[in-house]
């Protein structure tokens, strides 16, 4: 890794950071070979003896130069010297920290004592005690950033999907999600009429689905719903024209019935193929369903009705 390290005799200066940042920019866009040449060009004006090539390889313990990567991607270090350092300077780098820059702070204090020099090096960012902390800090502020960034997209790509999903809907001729606008959601619903028995469509990045959700706020009345539509199992897939997944949740107070195929939202490409699938088994789903469930209403009546007095005679 290239290392930029910026040396102040005292105080470190408002513009250090920006300095600092300046050179490595700079040093990011250098080759391998722009490196060596530095380097040897460095040697000749010194009078130094050596090759840069051969310079290199000895400080990196005797690799083979061939193989030896330098410089790679955005690896570059920058390191702060000086006696103090201003609390706009040390803020800066914390704040750049959590962007993944590997920075380090070290204030340089010289002693004398007789004929002798002493310097104290003390590393005050990340501080020693705290440097694994805070680069795990940095990572998943870092992390932070890119999921916020990810859950925009989705969101966006959402909406946009819901759009072209009640779009093309709505030229089926069916009325059912007409008064539905599109959102950012992972789902959109429409009531069958029947209070707590939702038509749905549903995707995530791994599937699209058209289900009925059955939530009416109690389990067992959900699970009644459930086992009346399951004792027509075969009649219901034959006449949708395949299986389908009956689920009855049992951590959840909900129900489910479901079709379910692979998509992905974050896959815009193969919209066109993902869309209709899920509005044909909609429309299967909802024609299927719409005899069972208009005789359910009165079936839920008679069924709460006996729980009620069932729960009264227990008491």
């Amino acid at each position: 890794n290239l290392v930029v390290i910026e040396n102040k005799l005292d105080d470190s200066g408002r513009d250090v950071v920006w300095q600092a940042l300046k050179y490595a920019s700079y040093c990011s866009s250098l080759s391998k070979a722009n490196i060596v040449k530095i380097y040897q060009d460095y040697l000749d004006a010194m009078g130094a003896s050596g090759k840069a090539e051969d310079l290199i390889v000895e400080f990196l313990e005797g690799q083979d130069f061939e193989e030896i990567t330098l410089n790679k991607g955005v690896s570059q270090r920058i390191i702060f010297i000086a006696a103090k350092f201003r609390k706009e300077v040390t803020s800066t780098v914390l704040w750049l920290m959590n962007f993944k820059i590997n920075l380090q702070c070290f204030i340089a204090t010289p002693y004398v004592m007789g004929e002798e020099f002493f310097l104290s090096m003390e590393q005050i960012i990340p501080t020693r005690d705290a440097e694994d902390y805070m680069i795990r800090i940095a990572d998943k502020a870092q992390d932070d950033i890119d999921s916020s960034k990810h859950e925009r997209v989705r969101l966006r790509l959402r909406k946009e999907f819901w759009t072209k999903l009640l779009k093309m809907w709505n030229s089926t001729g069916s009325k059912r999600y007409q008064n539905i606008n599109p959102h950012m959601g992972h789902w959109i619903g429409s009531s069958t009429g029947v209070r707590g028995l939702g038509l749905n469509f549903v995707v995530t990045n791994s599937f699209g689905r058209a289900e009925l959700y059955i939530d009416r706020g109690d389990k067992d009345e959900n699970e009644f719903i459930f086992e009346t539509l399951l004792n027509q199992k075969e009649k219901i897939e034959n006449d949708f024209g395949g299986p389908l997944t009956w689920e009855r949740l049992e951590n959840k107070r909900a129900c489910r019935i479901k079709v379910e195929f692979e998509g992905n939202i974050m896959e815009p490409e193969k919209w066109d193929d993902m869309i209709p699938t899920m509005i044909d088994a909609m429309l299967r789903l909802e024609r299927v369903l719409k005899e069972p469930i208009s005789q359910m209403s009165q079936r839920i009546s008679e069924f709460t009705a006996n729980y009620s007095k069932n729960s009264i005679s227990e008491k």
